[in-house]
């Protein structure tokens, strides 16, 4: 499966008005929700997210890549691997999470960013800023926590 490239739908280049670029723009409930403005605002904010967790990643690749040379001692050796070990399930969550930011792209593109996957009604902006990839509304989100709660208590 080909995942979404926002490079190839936004190259940042006069796409956006010159006050989201330099970051004066910030959405209010006061205009249209998820007109143009506030889309290419969240567009921005969710590509600049991906590109800085793919730049970590080419990061932790190198110096995981580095640091593969022979550690001469057991306890060196077992460190070493402990923390490869960390270091590999933070890049495999920073993995699950691209796949969420490419899905909030893709639903900027297809009209649906910004409603409540439950409700149908449009997430607080406050959310939305916060946690750009929400899928539900607060409330929705509390209702499903309270679910997981019971059915974990189980």
């Amino acid at each position: 499966m080909q995942g979404y490239t926002a490079a190839t739908q936004y190259d940042g280049s006069d796409y956006m008005s010159d006050a989201a670029i330099e970051g004066e723009y910030t959405p209010t409930e006061n205009e249209p929700f998820m007109n143009e403005r506030q889309k290419d605002y969240f567009r921005k904010k969710l590509d600049t997210w991906r590109k800085d967790i793919l730049r970590e990643s080419r990061e932790t690749l190198e110096t995981l890549s580095v640091q593969s040379e022979k550690q001469p001692d057991a306890s060196d050796r077992a460190s070493s691997e402990t923390d490869r070990s960390i270091e590999l399930r933070a890049r495999d969550r920073q993995r699950k999470l691209i796949n969420k930011i490419e899905g909030a792209l893709r639903r900027i593109d297809d009209g649906t960013y910004g409603y409540c996957d439950e409700s149908g009604e449009a997430i607080s902006l406050k959310r939305l800023d916060a946690r750009p990839i929400a899928t539900l509304s607060i409330e929705a989100q509390e209702r499903h926590e309270r679910r997981e709660k019971v059915y974990k208590d189980d």
